[in-house]
């Protein structure tokens, strides 16, 4: 099972480009299993299709559960916004949410590849932090606050953005942190939800949307549709 998932991944990569190169704005809807934000979805586990809290989402166990979309939806992007909204239901440490990244040439293995975003938290005990982080040729950025807490069971909007020369990360539309670091664009790819593309780090909890802007949008310009 594990090989034929990475044959998927890498078989996805190749139709990537054209669709998620000229997409400026994407919404990205957890209402689908086969579909999601208009691109090809594939659901490895049993992930839940859920009406809860804002509406529909996509129910992830912590153990097994995690949706392969065709596309990294901000491929070329030299400034962009990630916004996710979700509940963290607890389980694991350490849990991915969101994973977009590059193809490269030659191919890496599904996970291996050194230039991705990714939208993380940590759990300890009752209540999680953010960890936003992007990586690529020249630039790192891990933005972690472990003394910046929030309760599990909730919902919650999470947002990244970087505005050509600072990244910041977002919960609820409170600043995080704030890092100067000098992002370069990244090439077409593609985007696991509720895990590490590899098929570790399991998120336990539902999502609802995501949205994927090139622009770095002010706070008061997120998409947030909290109970």
């Amino acid at each position: 099972m594990k090989m034929n998932r990475r044959a998927l991944l890498l078989g996805l990569a190749a139709t990537a480009a054209p669709v998620m190169a000229s997409a400026r704005k994407q919404v990205w809807k957890f209402n689908s299993l086969r579909k999601i934000g208009g691109h090809p979805a594939q659901a490895y586990g049993a992930p839940q299709l859920i009406r809860s809290g804002p509406g529909a989402a996509v129910l992830f166990d912590g153990q097994d559960d995690v949706l392969f979309v065709d596309g990294h939806p901000l491929a070329g992007a030299s400034t962009f916004t990630t916004e996710l909204i979700f509940r963290p239901d607890g389980g694991a440490f350490e849990q991915r949410l969101l994973h977009l990244e590059s193809d490269e040439s030659p191919p890496a293995a599904p996970g291996k590849g050194t230039t991705r975003m990714l939208i993380e938290i940590r759990v300890v005990e009752a209540s999680w932090y953010l960890d936003a982080f992007m990586v690529g040729a020249g630039y790192r950025a891990t933005m972690m606050v472990p003394d910046k807490v929030f309760p599990i069971g909730r919902w919650y909007h999470a947002a990244a953005t970087y505005d050509g020369q600072t990244f910041r990360s977002y919960v609820n539309g409170e600043l995080q942190m704030e890092m100067a670091t000098p992002f370069k664009p990244q090439r077409p790819g593609r985007t696991s939800v509720g895990a590490r593309m590899n098929q570790v780090t399991y998120f336990n909890g539902a999502i609802h949307q995501a949205r994927f802007t090139h622009e770095a949008l002010p706070a008061k310009a997120f998409s947030q549709r909290l109970p």
